[in-house]
């Protein structure tokens, strides 16, 4: 079981931990509990803090950009992500193994995963899904108790007396599986139960779940060892009652499974043999509020001196330790993770400490290394996150900010479909509906969208769009289309002045994945009358490129081990 957060200090504690990162770890997991927003004084009542200790940690979550405080609500953003993000990239599973699990769900058309432990609990920490109207997926970072997994099972049969005793203590102190909040309730099974399961994983190498998490799911699980022969994960295939029975999930899935874990466990031993491992570093900026690298002791110390007491500065060094972990390698020493913060080694060195207390982190001689608890810090809830959802904000605040609507949109064949939206109270206003549709050609949106995809795709969009005539100025010759569009790539954004509607003008810049390419816009759409074109360049487009900056930033962190829909 994780460590209780409803307490205001922990007596527990080494005299040498921080005691605000152990609070501010605390608010975290309770906004986590809870989905991910809480009123402050929900806050303050499950976290058992006194307000002001909780104003002063939300202030300073918030100027990280791991919380946005709207009002007396506190919801986390993407950028938390980034923690958990440190942790999937240490462990290197996804970057070692997701292709082979991705590779795996396509070929036997079920939803793939991998799972670690982390003490009587699993966690999965990369999952291929299937998409259908029945969909089975765990989310990424839900702690789930052994008893009720096939990997479970498979990971308890090497524990020792003392981890069984603790599950049993688990067990007896928890009854209604409260600890475990992503689970759905099921009649409760004796231990024996449990133990016979693991007798049974021991003498077969496999471990099945049949229909222990909830009713019509069923998951069959075998090891993927490391080079040590340790178990490294569990790889698991999972599907439902109305395809598969478990016995002939079993039969008809297990070799196949056998054989890729056995795949897996290659790449493994081939990887700890060369030691060219990749740690899933992220070559983009971070983005957000806060600094990154070394650059962490002047930011925290400048905006301890800009908020005074109101800025946690201890909070913040203590969370940038986690994210250390995707920069140093395998396994940091205490000078690795001081060098990679800008921390001094006595400030880094009590930060890992606290989240050593935490179970966030565990130490070898001189090495440290991150466990899967820290994905407790916000990571499912933030896991299921949309393009619409992270961008809604970023317009909202553009649209406070220039007092025009703002939306993104995306392109679905030859037209735009609005899939976030942000209107201002004017008395005349752009009054457009998310889910609306408009041809790609004659809008601000489109043309970013449509300057950016390859030749290949583009030509033949263009080859059967109909250029209408909408409005007065509507492009409808493909050659000036084509050169417009040649205008966008260059200078990196549309704007258009009533091509769709008289009277409407827009203007758009691309929203980038990870990868570079263009997979959504965003704009901001005015009455011609209420700013010049010159006005437009000079007073919105710098807030509109600075607002795609800020999404992009969010869409990066959220999609850096997962997929992120667009609505």
């Amino acid at each position: 079981m994780t460590p209780p957060s409803t307490v205001p200090c922990d007596p527990q504690a080494p005299p040498e931990s921080v005691t605000p990162l152990i609070r501010g770890i605390a608010v975290l997991r309770r906004l986590t509990d809870a989905d991910g927003s809480l009123d402050l004084g929900e806050l303050e009542r499950a976290t058992g803090l006194a307000r002001s200790t909780v104003d002063r940690i939300v202030l300073t979550l918030a100027r990280t950009g791991y919380v946005r405080l709207a009002g007396r609500t506190v919801t986390l953003t993407p950028r938390l992500m980034e923690l958990g993000n440190a942790y999937l990239s240490s462990t290197r599973l996804p970057a070692l193994l997701g292709d082979a699990v991705d590779a795996l769900a396509d070929e036997l058309d079920e939803s793939v995963s991998l799972a670690v432990p982390d003490g009587d609990g699993i966690r999965f920490v990369h999952q291929a899904t299937r998409r259908r109207a029945m969909s089975l997926r765990f989310r990424i970072g839900d702690l789930l108790p052994v008893e009720r997994t096939a990997p479970g099972a498979l990971f308890a049969t090497v524990w020792e007396p003392g981890e069984w005793h603790a599950w049993r203590e688990r067990r007896a102190r928890d009854p209604e599986e409260a600890g475990f909040p992503s689970l759905p309730p099921r009649p409760r099974q004796p231990d024996r139960f449990f133990e016979e399961r693991v007798a049974s994983a021991r003498a077969d190498g496999w471990a099945l779940d049949d229909q222990l998490i909830e009713p019509g799911l069923i998951a069959l699980a075998v090891p993927v060892r490391d080079a040590a022969g340790g178990i490294a994960c569990v790889l698991s295939a999972v599907s439902h009652t109305s395809r598969h029975t478990a016995e002939g999930l079993r039969g008809g899935v297990l070799p196949r499974l056998r054989d890729a874990a056995a795949e897996m466990e290659s790449h493994l031993r081939t990887a700890a043999q060369v030691g060219a491992v990749p740690t899933g570093a992220d070559p983009s900026p971070s983005g957000g509020a806060g600094p990154g690298g070394a650059a962490l002791a002047s930011w925290t110390a400048a905006s301890k001196q800009e908020l005074g007491r109101e800025f946690i500065e201890s909070l913040a060094r203590g969370l940038t330790v986690i994210t250390a972990f995707a920069d140093t390698g395998q396994d940091p020493t205490l000078s690795d993770i001081a060098r990679a913060t800008g921390l001094s080694r006595a400030s880094a060195r009590r930060a890992l400490i606290t989240l050593e207390h935490l179970g966030h982190v565990t130490v070898d001689g001189r090495h440290h290394r991150l466990t899967p608890r820290v994905l407790e810090l916000g990571y499912a809830p933030l896991s299921r996150t949309t393009l619409s959802r992270i961008a809604q904000p970023h317009l909202a605040g553009l649209a406070g900010r220039i007092r025009d609507s703002a939306s993104l949109a995306v392109l679905v064949d030859d037209a735009v479909q609005y899939v976030a939206r942000a209107a201002t109270h004017r008395i005349m206003n752009v009054d457009i509906t998310v889910g609306t549709r408009f041809p790609a050609y004659a809008t601000s949106l489109g043309r970013v969208l449509l300057a950016g995809l390859p030749a290949a795709e583009l030509d033949p969009l263009l080859a059967r769009a109909d250029l209408r005539p909408l409005a007065p100025h509507t492009l409808t010759r493909r050659a000036a289309l084509e050169t417009v569009l040649d205008g966008v790539r260059r200078e990196g954004y549309a704007l258009v002045d009533e091509e769709l509607e008289a009277g409407l003008r827009s203007i758009a810049v691309p929203v980038r994945d990870r990868s570079g390419a263009a997979v959504a816009a965003v704009n901001v759409a005015m009455h011609s009358s209420s700013r010049t074109i010159d006005e437009c360049l000079d007073e919105v487009l710098p807030g509109l490129r600075s607002t795609a900056d800020a999404i992009e930033a969010d869409l990066h962190t959220a999609a850096r081990f997962g997929q992120v829909a667009v609505v």
